[in-house]
C-alpha cells in the first residue's frame, strides 16, 4: 500500500453464484481524495463500495486499509435501513457516537450536544423528538448526514446519497461533502448523476463490472470511456461462464 494511500484495492471480484458482479479491480484511494464511483445501471458500483467496508466478501483479490474500521464512515442506500423502527432524530443522530462511548456506552451530555450540532448543521434543529418513520425522504437523509458528522470518520463512503431527495437536500449534502474533502477528509460515493460527478468530485473511478478509468475526472468521464463502459456493461453476459478463482 502507499503511503498516501487509505485504501488500496488489489485485484478485487465479487461474485454472486461465482458470476463476477465486480472483476479484477485495482487501484488506490489517495489520503484526503474525494472521489465518486461511476458507471451504468448495473455496473457493480455499490457492490464495490460493500466489498471496499466488508459487508460483501470478495471472492478473489484483497481491500487494505490503512486505518482502523472505527475511522470508516458508511452510508449504505436509503432502502437498505429500516425506518419502521422506533427511534428519535436524536437518537439516531447520537448512534454516530459510537466510536468514543462503545456498543453498550453511556450517552452524556456532550453526546447530546454534538448530536444538536449535528442536527444545525445539516438544517434541522428542532426535529430532536420526531420519529425517524414521520421524516421525507430528505429529512431522513439529513439525518444520517448528521450522525456522519456525529461519528467525525476520516474515510467517508456513500452509496447513492442523492437518490430520490429533493434539489434543496442535494445542494446542502452536497456543501457538507465539500466540507470534509476541505477538512483533509477521504470521501468516496456511488452516484449515478454524472452532472453531479463533473461538478463535486476532482476524481472518479469509471467501472461497468470491469474498470474503464480511474482519476481526474475531466479524463475519466470522456465520451470515450463513457461509451466503452455502457456498451461494455449492455454486452455483460449474466450467463458467461463463471469466475473461478486462482490457483
Amino acid at each position: 500500500m502507499s503511503d498516501a494511500a487509505v485504501l488500496t484495492i488489489d485485484n478485487l471480484t465479487v461474485a454472486y453464484d461465482r458470476h463476477p458482479a465486480v472483476h479484477h479491480i485495482s487501484g488506490s484511494f489517495a489520503k484526503g481524495s474525494l472521489t465518486a464511483i461511476a458507471g451504468p445501471n448495473g455496473a457493480g458500483k455499490s457492490t464495490l463500495l460493500k466489498a471496499i467496508i466488508g459487508d460483501i466478501k470478495a471472492s478473489q483479490g484483497s481491500v487494505d486499509h490503512a486505518l482502523k474500521r472505527a475511522e470508516f464512515g458508511y452510508l449504505p442506500q436509503a432502502t437498505d435501513i429500516n425506518r419502521r423502527f422506533p427511534i428519535s432524530v436524536l437518537e439516531t443522530v447520537i448512534l454516530g457516537a459510537w466510536k468514543t462511548a462503545g456498543a453498550f456506552g453511556s450517552v452524556t451530555q456532550k453526546d447530546e450536544k454534538r448530536a444538536e450540532e449535528a442536527l444545525a448543521t445539516v438544517g434541522l434543529s428542532g426535529f430532536e423528538k420526531r420519529a425517524i418513520g414521520a421524516l421525507s425522504a430528505g429529512q431522513f437523509q439529513r439525518v444520517l448526514f448528521a450522525r456522519l458528522l456525529m461519528q467525525d470518520a476520516s474515510v467517508i463512503l456513500l452509496d447513492e446519497p442523492f437518490t430520490a431527495i429533493d434539489a434543496r437536500t442535494t445542494r446542502d449534502l452536497l456543501d457538507i461533502v465539500t466540507h470534509w474533502h476541505g477538512e483533509g477528509r477521504t470521501v468516496v460515493a456511488v452516484l449515478h448523476d454524472f452532472e453531479q460527478v463533473r461538478a463535486h468530485f476532482p476524481d472518479t473511478l469509471l467501472i461497468a463490472r470491469e474498470l474503464i478509468a480511474w482519476g481526474p475526472t475531466h479524463q475519466v468521464m470522456s465520451p470515450v470511456n463513457l461509451l466503452r463502459a455502457r456498451i461494455m456493461a449492455e454486452r455483460w453476459d449474466e450467463a458467461s461462464d463463471v469466475c473461478e478463482p486462482a490457483a
